[in-house]
């Protein structure tokens, strides 16, 4: 049997259920997991042993009276800083934050716990999420086990970096312009953006969704029968949808007559290096091998498109951060308030015309999408970077030049997940893009789940230094 910690959800419930493994054991292994390569990877917020294996051995007394509380019951999860856990202050990532309790569980983290999974730790994540790596002024940096040297991505960036490192199978972020799928796709792991309010959030926002990170489909898939049920706090939620998650393995049959776009450049932000592009392009190759009808796409979103949404951010961000307490403000990345305060001179016309392009990628989105079942697309243009840089330009001018891949599909509400399709010729992990039509959550990973039946086998997962 593989290590405690490398267990799949579906393999450690079965395993439950026959009394083999009990959720302490598991609990105990993950929290010997995490003491071994936290030094390195700082990726986790309020890690409470003791609590943790309390949960654990309440779950172990329900198996044993064969009465489990819910589909999750004993699965060692972490959930990210800012999805709220009641009682717990909710930093952001920042030091900025005043570090109140939180009053309630958010819906992502009431539905986990209601199911039973065991809540081992939280994950970091840099200030307001607003940066795609694990800077932060509130947590330690985080870094990615594939190379200690780089970034794990972010905002979710904890969560991609306990994914990979072997810290419990299942693990929950947020993406509101790539913050699920960009970590995923530099640690190896598998992220799923749902639709837009598929899972309830609270709080709502345009583009803002929260889904799973796991080593495996049918780990997502298993997250996503809890992650979805329905919530009244999140006012833009979908009516809730019986939706069988539990048919998410279809085989590589699913591909069959599916059309598919390749989309290989977006328009948009930093060139995709030629070890992604060819990456990308062999998935595609093996999906058309499946009887995939793979066609080539034209890039739809466009320069301003990504600057219109970058200023319209940034404009937030001022408001919200000119609203601080001098010193407060003070203690936010430098990098964040020269970001925001970029656009203090812009007009009314111009912060309209900003927002503007938030319908604009929407309406061009769906409108490039509707030729086809499914877009294959790099995550992102390039491998994960230096770990201290806040975004690969490190410029804060031009902070939001990688997401050009990720960021239209929150703007359509469309479905997107990122699985591991290679790896770079230093080993870095490469994230495919697979995004569906609106609502069709269960296709993308459907797909995705065909993918991973056809992709080469994967590189074992990485070790912590001196193992």
């Amino acid at each position: 049997m593989s290590d405690l910690h490398d267990l799949p959800a579906h393999t450690l419930l079965a395993a439950y259920r026959q009394r083999s493994l009990s959720p302490v054991e598991v609990t105990q292994a993950v929290l010997d997991r995490i003491a071994r390569w936290e030094p390195h990877l700082r990726a986790t917020y309020l890690l409470r042993p003791d609590a943790a294996l309390a949960q654990a051995r309440a779950s172990e007394t329900r198996w044993l009276r064969g009465a489990p509380c819910g589909p999750l019951d004993g699965v060692p999860t972490t959930i990210k800083d800012n999805i709220a856990t009641q009682g717990d202050p909710l930093p952001l990532g920042t030091a900025a934050t005043s570090l109140a309790p939180a009053a309630a569980h958010a819906p992502p983290a009431a539905r986990l716990l209601e199911a039973g999974a065991v809540l081992v730790s939280k994950t970091t994540m840099p200030d307001y999420g607003m940066l795609s790596s694990g800077l932060s002024t509130f947590h330690a940096l985080a870094r990615n086990p594939w190379d200690l040297r780089k970034t794990p991505g972010g905002s979710s960036a904890g969560a991609g970096a306990a994914a990979a490192a072997g810290y419990g199978p299942l693990h929950i972020g947020t993406d509101i312009g790539g913050s699920i799928r960009l970590p995923a796709g530099w640690c190896g792991v598998f992220g799923l953006k749902p639709s837009l309010g598929r899972v309830p959030i609270d709080p709502p926002y345009t583009g803002r969704a929260a889904g799973p990170m796991t080593r495996s489909v049918a780990d997502a898939a298993l997250m996503m029968q809890v992650l979805s049920k329905p919530d009244e706090r999140d006012c833009m939620s979908l009516p809730f949808e019986a939706i069988r998650w539990q048919d998410f393995d279809g085989g590589v049959e699913k591909l069959k007559g599916l059309r598919i776009g390749l989309l290989l450049d977006a328009g948009c932000g930093l060139s995709v290096e030629p070890e992604v592009r060819a990456a990308i392009e062999a998935a595609a190759g093996l999906m058309e091998q499946a009887g995939a009808i793979v066609v080539p796409m034209q890039p739809f979103m466009t320069q301003a498109m990504l600057d219109g949404m970058d200023h319209a951010w940034r404009m937030r961000s001022h408001v919200d951060l000119a609203a601080l307490a001098p010193e407060k403000r003070e203690a936010v990345l430098p990098y964040i308030r020269a970001w925001a305060d970029s656009v203090a001179h812009f007009s009314g016309p111009q912060t309209f015309a900003a927002y503007h392009q938030f319908h604009a990628t929407r309406v061009a989105t769906v409108k490039a999408c509707a030729a086809f079942d499914y877009v294959v697309s790099p995550v992102s243009s390039m491998p994960a970077f230096d770990a201290e840089l806040p975004s690969p330009t490190n410029d804060p001018l031009r902070a939001m030049a990688h997401i050009g891949f990720t960021v239209p599909f929150n703007m359509s509400e469309q479905p997107a997940a990122s699985i591991n399709c290679g790896y770079t010729a230093r080993g870095l992990p490469i994230g495919l893009q697979i995004a569906g039509q609106r609502f069709d959550d269960l296709g993308v990973l459907q797909v995705a789940r065909a993918f991973e039946l056809m992709r080469a086998p994967q590189r074992p997962w990485p070790e912590p230094p001196g193992a």
